[in-house]
């Protein structure tokens, strides 16, 4: 894999000289195109010239202890040695992550659901607890958020949350969340101080396009209808209400949520293509190893990903394995996920490596 790096360095040496051409900056679209793959190669670069100063220092102090006679000298450079090792094998193991394919749908939106499961009011109060948690995280990443449909819960919380996310790298941090969370706490209606164990999910949609997939614009039947909500309260007076069904597999999506019927087949759409891809994925994973399905998971609510557990001030996520697993709770739930989602990235990357 590090043998790309020589033609990798070429082409940033190229696109670096294209920023600087008059024809290229006047062209919008073209320059930033060329800005964005600038960008994304120069992490590695930064990383490529860091790793080869270090092994020409690491081959000069290795040249330097066999060839030197003074003992003093001879431990200055054991001493160099020792500690460019280990910075070159973990620039190494950098290089390595940073050159495994990228998928393509990081970078795309997401629909983001929150549903409370198991548990009743208190599985409503953690799903609030959970859209408080990601709403702080999402506002450090500096995204933008659009409430597409919330449902309060009866003594608080939420039995379902809607959310349209945008910005950069979505998908890509957010793609692990997806399944069923769970809590193990005392509510506060246990007057004998019990543990109690409820359970949300989360259900990541990647915003996808009629062109990021073979779905042929004729293989699709919509239907549009008049939407209610519960009690048949805020009937639409309009067909807000979207249906989407792909003829050759039988897929059906539909969605309610929002009172516009574009928001809405945002939504569908999402949902249709998502059944489709996941049966592609489905296909694919049964030729990969078992350790990447348990990471990646199907994003099924039934999956039990991570446990929230209060009266241990800790969070575990099930995927991971060792100390690397563990979180500490009081930090995550006030929307400090960036070590926990970068850990499972990491290991993703790292599993990918195994499989490649």
């Amino acid at each position: 894999m590090l043998e790309k790096l020589p033609a990798i360095r070429e082409k940033y040496i190229h696109l670096e000289e294209q920023l600087s051409d008059p024809g290229i900056v006047a062209d919008m679209e073209r320059s930033k195109r060329v800005n964005k793959e600038y960008k994304n190669l120069q992490p590695i670069m930064t990383t490529f010239e860091r790793y080869e100063k270090v092994l020409a220092d690491l081959e000069s102090a290795q040249r330097l202890f066999v060839a030197e006679t003074d003992a003093d000298v001879r431990e200055m450079a054991r001493e160099e040695i020792d500690t460019l090792e280990p910075e070159r094998d973990a620039l190494d193991e950098q290089l390595k992550t940073l050159l495994t394919p990228k998928d393509p749908e990081d970078e795309k939106d997401v629909i983001f659901e929150i549903r409370s499961g198991t548990g009743g009011d208190e599985a409503a109060l953690f799903a609030g607890d959970l859209y408080r948690m990601y709403g702080r995280y999402f506002s450090n990443q500096g995204w933008q958020v659009e409430v597409i449909d919330e449902n309060p819960g009866t003594a608080g919380g939420y039995g379902k949350v809607v959310l349209e996310i945008t910005g950069d790298q979505v998908y890509g941090k957010l793609k692990f969340e997806s399944g069923a969370h769970r809590v193990q706490r005392i509510p506060d209606t246990e007057a004998k101080g019990r543990v109690h164990t409820s359970a949300a999910t989360v259900v990541v949609l990647p915003k996808l396009e009629m062109e990021d997939i073979d779905i042929r614009k004729e293989d699709i039947r919509t239907d549009v209808f008049r939407a209610s909500g519960a009690g048949g309260q805020h009937v639409n007076k309009t067909e807000s209400g979207v249906r989407f069904t792909h003829l050759p597999t039988g897929a059906v999506a539909e969605s309610t949520e929002s009172r516009s019927q574009h928001k809405n087949r945002d939504i569908a759409m999402g949902r249709l293509v998502q059944q489709i891809k996941d049966a592609q994925v489905q296909r694919h994973n049964s030729s990969i190893s078992s350790a990447r399905r348990s990471l990646v998971g199907s994003g099924d609510r039934s999956e039990k990903i991570r446990t929230y557990n209060w009266p241990q001030n800790r969070v575990t996520d099930h995927r991971l394995e060792g100390d690397n697993k563990n979180f500490n709770l009081d930090k995550v739930i006030e929307g400090g996920l960036e070590e926990l989602i970068e850990t499972l990235i990491i290991a993703d990357n790292a599993a990918k490596l195994q499989e490649g």
